[in-house]
């Protein structure tokens, strides 16, 4: 299994913004950019929906209640991806996991609050 670090997750008030990282640090480069990506989230109680995706290519998607605040982005130099979120909303409140491929990273816990 790939090890998937991510962090970045934190309290914010609505209206904040936070940045995600994830990092695959035994994955060798060649391999890092041979799998589509993406950054998921789990609410509670809720099921877990996809946020955002990059394919091999760079091509993004992006779910539509994030579409204008979320942006997705990698740098296969370091082996990491990333999820810039601006004008967050109470709504966004969930673990948001990586995912490379297959496999999934352990979660971050993302706040928004007042």
């Amino acid at each position: 299994q790939v090890q998937l670090v991510e962090s970045g997750g934190g309290l914010v008030q609505p209206g904040g913004s936070l940045r995600l990282s994830c990092v695959a640090p035994r994955l060798i480069l060649s391999t890092f950019v041979g799998q589509d990506m993406g950054w998921y989230r789990q609410a509670p109680g809720k099921q877990r929906e996809l946020v955002a995706s990059i394919a091999v290519g760079g091509t993004t998607k992006y779910s539509d209640s994030v579409t204008g605040r979320f942006t997705i982005s990698k740098n296969n130099s370091r082996k990491m991806i990333y999820l810039q979120m601006n004008n967050l909303k109470p709504e966004d409140t969930a673990v948001y996991y990586c995912k490379w491929g297959s496999d999934w990273g352990k979660g971050t816990l993302v706040t928004v609050s007042s």
